[in-house]
């Protein structure tokens, strides 16, 4: 099997609010909105996040909504290009109704970065990563940041 993501699905406990936070909030434009069912967001190069109910999903897997509402072992994470674009997206979210879990500050791994988790419970990682870069075909390359 080749090694690719296309499509990341989220159970969201309320669709309509997650809209609002993403679309309303952060300004991101659907690639498809089905209301009521799902919306599709084009987050990079080839990958969608759909937000979906968590009861339509539930539904639609044949598990109980229990089963599939977000909140276990994982970070969503966003990379951009400067400590203030960390800052500025940060605000725009806690605007947007987020919940910011760690402000901006510098990371550990020598960049910059924040925790804030949106109004569904998906965490976010908002980071300046020097050591990150991707090529125009989307090959990622991530490396130590040389002090």
């Amino acid at each position: 099997m080749e090694p690719r993501l296309d499509l990341l699905t989220v159970a969201v406990p309320d669709l309509d609010a997650a809209r609002r936070f993403y679309v309303d909030g952060l300004g991101w434009t659907p690639a498809l909105d089905v209301p009521g069912e799902v919306v599709f967001l084009q987050v990079n190069r080839g990958l969608l996040l759909a937000l979906f109910g968590a009861a339509d999903l539930a539904a639609d897997m044949g598990v109980p909504v229990e089963d599939v509402v977000p909140g276990g072992g994982f970070t969503l994470a966003h990379n951009v290009g400067s400590a203030d674009e960390v800052r500025q997206i940060v605000a725009a979210a806690e605007a947007a109704g987020a919940r910011v879990v760690k402000p901006p500050q510098q990371a550990a791994f020598g960049g910059f970065h924040a925790y804030v988790v949106d109004p569904s419970g998906i965490r976010w990682e908002v980071a300046h990563n020097p050591g990150l870069r991707v090529d125009d075909d989307g090959t990622v390359h991530i490396g130590v940041i040389e002090g």
